[in-house]
């Protein structure tokens, strides 16, 4: 098996996306939104980490974390809620031979991507990424009107003005 060799950085502010495995016509992740938000409070509630930004798509999923001061185990907490959603989602997807033989199910991709975010100017233009991209995959036409995105508590705070990402705000800097 390989060995992924990642950054020990405690306390940092991580950037990840992560996949399902069948991302063709799949809304499993919008269709059991409930499901997922309790994954993710019980996992929080056992390590603890702050969800600074987060987007929740049909097929996949964004967030900003930032874990305590003394902890870097940010796979730790992927695969309890990753594990977490699976034990609790009907069975019925389709079970590759090799995810068979490991008792997997086929909900999530083995894998996730993660970036170790490395001043605010990288955590600001990742959470626009974050908040932005529901209309990058033409789910919607405005930032506001998808519901499944931490952009509306930023609102809230006074991050974002609500009519950010549209024309009548100006043009948006983020990655691509």
């Amino acid at each position: 098996m390989t060995a992924y060799r990642r950054i020990h950085a405690p306390g940092a502010s991580w950037f990840f996306t992560v996949n399902l495995a069948a991302r063709k016509n799949n809304r499993l992740l919008v269709d059991n939104i409930d499901l997922l938000r309790e994954a993710f409070d019980t996992v929080k509630q056992r390590r603890a980490f702050r969800i600074d930004a987060v987007v929740i798509l049909p097929d996949h999923l964004h967030c900003i974390w930032t874990l305590p001061p003394s902890d870097a185990d940010f796979s730790t907490r992927w695969n309890m809620i990753k594990g977490y959603f699976s034990r609790h989602i009907e069975t019925g997807e389709s079970i590759s031979a090799s995810r068979q033989s490991r008792r997997e199910r086929g909900i999530w991709q083995r894998r996730f991507w993660e970036h170790l975010l490395r001043d605010q100017n990288d955590f600001n233009r990742h959470a626009d990424y974050i908040h932005w991209n529901p209309v990058k995959h033409g789910w919607v036409e405005k930032v506001r009107d998808w519901p499944y995105s931490s952009f509306h508590r930023h609102v809230k705070q006074g991050v974002y003005p609500e009519d950010w990402g549209t024309v009548a705000h100006g043009e948006i800097d983020v990655i691509e």
